[in-house]
């Protein structure tokens, strides 16, 4: 199997378990599109075109997502201090509880990773795919 498919399915395996421990811990409407734009969203906030383009999407769809996160009660549009004519878009306290839950699972799916694999094996793959992301990471 290629290489690129293998990471695909590593990666969608932490999606799912993420939003299944997010609709465990109480917040049954967040959608993966939705998780998937929240999760790009910086400590200091991140503009809507910023988003988009992190989620590789367009910037209505980013739009839309972000509404519905608005709605939910997961994010907050803040002015930007450094452009009063633009928004941020930041998490607010129910995303960051969500937040809290996603990282939780992350670090439980990388304590697997690492004991199937060996500290050896696991640090060699961690380097690759860091080394691998000077070539994919526009």
């Amino acid at each position: 199997m290629h290489p690129a498919v293998l990471m695909q399915v590593a990666h969608r395996h932490v999606e799912r378990r993420v939003l299944a421990r997010a609709h465990e811990r109480g917040f049954a409407d967040l959608t993966t599109a939705q998780a998937r734009v929240a999760a790009r969203i910086d400590e200091e906030g991140t503009r809507l075109t910023v988003l988009a383009e992190r989620a590789g999407t367009t910037k209505q769809s980013a739009g839309e997502l972000v509404a519905a996160l608005e709605r939910g009660g997961y994010v907050r549009r803040v002015p930007d201090p450094a452009d009063a004519r633009a928004r941020l878009v930041r998490l607010a306290e129910r995303g960051e509880r969500a937040r809290t839950a996603a990282r939780e699972v992350e670090r439980e799916v990388l304590g697997e990773w690492e004991e199937r694999l060996g500290p050896v094996r696991f640090a060699a793959l961690r380097e690759a795919l860091a080394d691998l992301r000077e070539l994919t990471d526009d």
